[in-house]
């Protein structure tokens, strides 16, 4: 039986990973939510040596992330572990940079909130969080394909949808995150980079 795959990330994960090359070069451990097949963690932990790619996901995403994992074979690219937004059950290690794709508009606002305050409590100072996806701006959803998109992801639950812009970057402020990068990138999508700048913490 195939491996589960992705045809979005294997589309997406060259231009992603110019950018992470960058973003993380002074990185050390990285932990990614939302691993999903686990095509981006394999990909970006071969590109990128001297990263420490801590994979997770809910559990019943971790036997996909598994079988990439094993044929990645890589020293640097580490089991998931399980991680549920909504569950409050963050790992207690300290990470210098947190990667996630195509998570944000699933979720609820408030997952995607908890996901927000979660990534500022195991960031490190100084730490990146690198969130990729579409994204609205000042209530605007400019391509037509982004908009379907959104009526389709509504229409599967009212709780989803593209997230704005805006409300990401208030929240990540409060978080002591400041907006560093917002790079456009492939098929409509954005590449926001947010840079911990102390330990405050309102959620």
């Amino acid at each position: 039986m195939p491996k589960p795959f992705s045809q979005a990330c294997e589309n997406n994960r060259d231009p992603i990973c110019q950018i992470l090359e960058r973003v993380f070069a002074d990185k050390s451990a990285i932990l990614e939510i939302g691993s999903g097949t686990g095509q981006h963690a394999a990909w970006f932990a071969k590109k990128m040596p001297h990263l420490l790619w801590q994979t997770s996901d809910r559990i019943q995403n971790h036997p996909a992330i598994k079988e990439w994992l094993a044929e990645a074979a890589l020293q640097n690219l580490v089991a998931p572990i399980t991680l549920d937004v909504s569950q409050f059950d963050w790992p207690q290690d300290e990470y210098d940079g947190v990667f996630s794709a195509n998570t944000a508009h699933i979720m609820s606002w408030p997952e995607a909130q908890q996901m927000v305050c979660g990534v500022a409590s195991v960031l490190a100072d100084g730490g990146m969080f690198g969130l990729y996806g579409p994204m609205q701006y000042s209530g605007v959803i400019k391509a037509e394909s982004n908009r379907a998109f959104n009526a389709r992801l509504k229409a599967q639950n009212p709780q989803q949808g593209i997230r704005e812009f805006n409300d990401l970057n208030a929240l990540a402020a409060s978080q002591g995150m400041v907006l560093r990068e917002d790079n456009p990138m492939p098929a409509n999508n954005r590449l926001l980079v947010w840079q911990k700048s102390n330990n405050t913490s309102a959620c």
